[in-house]
């Protein structure tokens, strides 16, 4: 970890627990995280207000074990994404493991990381708004230890990307690598390989721009299966060795191929061993970012690691306490926590546990059957055991939408235990 990182990072856990954290205990009010941490609070006893979502300290930890054995296992760096959490904390743990660096989407998220020393960042986005560009240059200008890559899908976008650069008096290139899309109709990218090298030919062209490889996102592929998903990442490879024997990659130390969103890293990894000998080392980015958390529903139900249980398995770290506090009939009952609080974009919450007078048992009979606002709707079967005052763990889906609604995140022991906080930046 650097100076400057356990700096600004000290500076989170100086930070004043008050109302804008929403879940943690009202008498801790005034402490400092670090005052708070330090006190081992129990998440079931010691004073959080439901509800509350917790990470598991065991679950997280094992995620990121995992991941980094994966990619040393198969030969690739690693830059997870980490719009999934903004997390400075798991930016610097996922470092910690083994991470080459963080991936990101916006010129927001940058300015997070580089916040708390992040040195090397993949945008895997397109970048051409000129205020953003003018920091990145003074960034990169400021700092010759940091790095950044970023996506370039058209002449118009390199046009726009040289002239801010140009304006800005820039000393140092910003290094790009032409997205390649995933297919007609997918989202963003070149979609044809001559088109591509149109793209390159304009990056070539400026004083501004450097090309450093090829990338692209293959959860974009229509009606995404192995065949299809293997044979997009081949034509990936492909336009990285067209471009090699082009000599556009003259002068580099390694050349950048990138992909790897949470569902297909295994086809990934599969094509990436096929890269065949180019005139540079080839740096082999995955950039999963969905396994830090994990979850109960969308990414368990696509996770690669179904397909090769081998591998291991990523274990879902979150969890949502909620409160029973309605239970107008037999069949129904209301917990609450809505919109505000559970992700719900792509799959509701699953019910899983129920807590009373400290006990916990399996959530039978209780399913989500709908989210308002500030409640979740509970449908309960004839076996349920539900009373009004109960804790009900729910699992969530899609990672992605959950750490944006929790700005400070307790991270819980199996006991209870709250041993750290989390905090994110959206």
């Amino acid at each position: 970890m650097t100076a400057d990182t356990a700096q600004s990072l000290a500076r989170l856990a100086a930070e004043r627990v008050d109302h804008r954290f929403k879940g943690l205990p009202p008498d801790a009010d005034g402490l400092t995280v670090a005052e708070l941490a330090g006190q081992r609070r129990n998440l079931f006893t010691g004073g959080f207000a439901t509800p509350v979502l917790a990470l598991s300290a065991e679950r997280l930890e094992h995620n990121l074990r995992l991941m980094e054995t994966y990619a040393a296992r198969h030969g690739l760096a690693f830059a997870p994404h980490g719009k999934t959490s903004m997390a400075p904390q798991l930016f610097q743990r996922q470092i910690e493991h083994g991470a080459w660096g963080i991936t990101l989407a916006v010129p927001h998220q940058v300015r997070v990381a580089r916040a708390f020393g992040t040195r090397r960042v993949f945008l895997a986005n397109e970048l051409v708004d000129a205020a953003a560009l003018r920091w990145i240059a003074a960034e990169l200008d400021a700092d010759p230890d940091f790095e950044l890559v970023c996506y370039v899908d058209s002449v118009r976008g390199v046009e726009l990307m040289d002239a801010a650069l140009r304006d800005t008096g820039a000393t140092r290139p910003v290094d790009v690598v032409v997205e390649l899309a995933a297919g007609e109709g997918a989202r963003t990218g070149v979609r044809t390989e001559t088109e591509c090298g149109a793209v390159a030919d304009a990056v070539a062209g400026t004083g501004t721009l450097r090309l450093v490889g090829v990338a692209g996102y293959e959860g974009e592929v229509p009606k995404a299966d192995a065949e299809r998903v293997s044979a997009w990442l081949r034509r990936l490879v492909a336009l990285a060795a067209d471009f090699d024997r082009a000599g556009r990659f003259a002068g580099l130390d390694e050349i950048v191929v990138s992909a790897g969103g949470s569902a297909w890293f295994d086809a990934v990894a599969e094509v990436f061993a096929e890269i065949p000998e180019l005139s540079l080392p080839v740096l082999k980015l995955l950039r999963s970012g969905a396994y830090v958390s994990h979850d109960d529903g969308h990414y368990r139900k696509l996770t690669p690691f179904n397909r090769v249980p081998e591998e291991g398995a990523l274990e879902p770290a979150f969890r949502l306490w909620t409160q029973v506090v309605s239970r107008p009939s037999a069949e129904q009952a209301f917990v609450n926590a809505g919109k505000r609080d559970a992700a719900y974009d792509i799959d509701l919450p699953f019910a899983q546990v129920i807590r009373r007078d400290g006990a916990e048992r399996p959530a039978t009979g209780v399913s989500v059957t709908g989210l308002s606002d500030q409640h979740a709707w509970l449908a309960t079967a004839a076996e349920a055991d539900l009373e009004v005052g109960d804790w009900v763990g729910l699992g969530l889906s899609h990672p992605c939408t959950s750490f944006d609604k929790w700005p400070l995140i307790p991270v819980a022991e199996a006991d209870g235990t709250v041993v750290d906080y989390v905090r994110t930046f959206f």
